[in-house]
């Protein structure tokens, strides 16, 4: 843009600190400003893009949301590369696929199943959608410190929230089929951004992390959960990360 600013996100080299959390909500961006941030301020609104800077301990930090789904992370992450970012953690809530993971749970994702389409975009689907490892370290140590109940493991990355619902789709029993196959395979939990993010992360050469709260113990059930998760430890935790 002739303003310097990037095209969808609204912002600008020089305005935004290199160390970022991505949470998928706007209104949730705001919060984490407002509530976690040493003197916040706003840096853009734009569509789904929400963005705001201040400190945590003494650090440079933001936020900017992604909104929903692989395809608006992936423009939120590919302009915040472009202004000077280098580091991501993508906070937001998942469904428990894993029986071990129980409500409000957190869950590190060291790497996402592909079953989006955006990721399908950049590399063959034999490419892996991998967290940067000290990211994941970081994190288990940040869960740690406060005392917290994690899982460390494989998530999994879709493009359509209702459709994990068995009885929402065409076919129930090849649904159910396929999280049973998920649970075989140790898959932790799902959620609808982190493949792409990381994928993208490894493409440009940033570092991407993912944590989770879980809404509930069960993805078949997920669609029908309705309030708001507590994510004051999560956004603690990722900041605590963040900033190590």
């Amino acid at each position: 843009m002739s303003d310097g600013k990037e095209y969808h996100i609204g912002i600008a080299k020089g305005e935004i600190p290199e160390l970022v959390l991505l949470p998928g909500d706007p209104e949730r961006a705001k919060t984490i400003a407002e509530k976690f941030f040493d003197n916040p301020e706003e840096i853009a609104k734009r569509r789904e893009y929400w963005s705001y800077r201040g400190t945590w301990n003494g650090v440079p930090v933001a936020v900017c949301s992604t909104g929903i789904g692989c395809p608006s992370a992936a423009i939120a992450i590919e302009e915040l590369v472009k202004v000077g970012c280098t580091k991501f953690i993508r906070v937001g809530t998942c469904g428990a696929i894993s029986r071990k993971v129980k409500t409000h749970d957190l869950v590190v994702f060291t790497g996402s199943v592909r079953d989006e389409g955006t990721s399908r975009q950049y590399v063959p689907i034999e490419f892996p959608a991998v967290a940067d490892p000290e990211i994941v370290q970081s994190l288990g140590r940040a869960a740690d410190s406060r005392g917290l109940r994690y899982h460390v493991g494989i998530g999994h990355s879709k493009d359509s929230f209702y459709s994990e619902y068995p009885s929402y789709v065409a076919n129930p029993e090849e649904m159910e089929r396929k999280w049973d196959a998920m649970r075989r395979a140790g898959v932790l939990a799902t959620e609808m951004e982190a493949a792409a993010l990381f994928v993208i992360g490894q493409l440009r050469s940033v570092k991407v992390g993912t944590v989770c709260i879980a809404v509930g113990e069960n993805v078949e059930e997920e669609a029908k959960i309705v309030g708001k998760p507590p994510l004051d430890d999560l956004v603690a935790v990722a900041l605590d990360a963040l900033t190590s």
